[in-house]
Formats: C-alpha cells, structure tokens, sequence
C-alpha cells in the first residue's frame, strides 16, 4: 500500500511538473528574442546582459515611458536617441522608440559604446543609468574612485540599485537559460 502511495505522488508530481510552467522562465522571460538575438550578437554582447537591461528599464513594456522622459523597451531618453543616431548611421523620430527592434537595436549600440569607452561593466552601466557626465565626474573623484577607471562607490543611490539589478538579472538569466556560463 505504501509503495503505491508513493508511486502515485511520484506520478502525480511528475504530471504536474510536466505540465506547470517554469515559474522562473516567467519571471525571466526572453520576450523579442530574435531581435535580442540577432542584435547582441551584431554588438557583441551577451543576450543575459540585454534581456536584464530590458527587464530592468521597462519589465518589457514597449510602451514604457519613465517619469523623466526615457522610452520603450530599453528606456532611452530622446535626445541620447538622436545623438546615438549619428553612431548607429539611421535616422528615426522619437516615436521609434517605441518599436521594439529600434529601442533594442540603439540600446545594444548604447551598451556597446559604453562597454567599449570604460571597458567596465559596472561603470558602463553607471552610464546607461546617470550618463556619461556623471560617471566622468564620479570617476575623477577620489572619493568615489581610486583609478579613474573604475568605481569603488556609486554616489547616487537610485545607480546603484540599478547596476546591482542589472547584474543580478543577467546573472539569474544565465542560470535558466544558458546553464550558468556566459552566452552570446
């Protein structure tokens, strides 16, 4: 009797972990994934960093607009929109912010020529975040950092919460989804 109450639980839990989503896989989802894809990959970057950027700036609400002005899935401010224009070599209104392939496609160019200029993540992201103005100010303060290059403290609060987001994402999106090891 005891053997087939086991069996039967063993059956039943096996049926519905079949059948239940990965709860994770919802709370990470990997929405827009050819675009994330093909544009990661065109700025070489880890998809684990895209989607935790995504995540983090707008929960993948292409029509987020934050309180002081930033836009579509990865909350790029308009006039950052249309200084990236000149590197990425389109040209776009504002609205386009709000297409995902365009939002994605400038803010993967966005992390690349940050990534490239302070060859650090965590002040790239800084950047993303505060922009380049503050990170420079940050960055030749020794208060906030040793080197000039890298940061050892971030002065706004709100930064810090979000690269300590970021990294936290991207870390748990490479667990679900890559096995824990670096991706694309």
């Amino acid at each position: 009797m005891l053997a087939a109450v086991v069996l039967l639980a063993g059956f039943v839990w096996f049926a519905f972990r079949s059948v239940q989503p990965d709860v994770m896989e919802l709370s990470y989802p990997r929405k827009y994934k050819s675009i994330v894809t093909e544009q990661a990959a065109e700025y070489d970057l880890e998809e684990s960093l895209v989607y935790a950027v995504i995540k983090a700036e707008s929960n993948f609400d292409a029509e987020a607009v934050s309180s002081v002005g930033a836009v579509g899935l990865m909350q790029m401010m308009p006039e950052t929109f249309y200084w990236m224009q000149t590197h990425v070599g389109e040209t776009y209104d504002e609205s386009a912010l709000y297409e995902p392939e365009v939002s994605i496609r400038f803010g993967c160019a966005l992390l690349r020529l940050l990534l490239s200029e302070y060859g650090d993540l965590t002040v790239a992201l800084c950047a993303y975040n505060a922009g380049m103005g503050n990170v420079a100010s940050w960055l030749s303060d020794s208060a906030y950092s040793d080197d000039g290059k890298t940061l050892k403290a971030i002065p706004f609060g709100e930064t810090e919460a979000y690269v300590q987001k970021v990294l936290q994402y991207k870390e748990t999106y490479e667990e679900i989804y890559y096995g824990g090891m670096k991706n694309g």
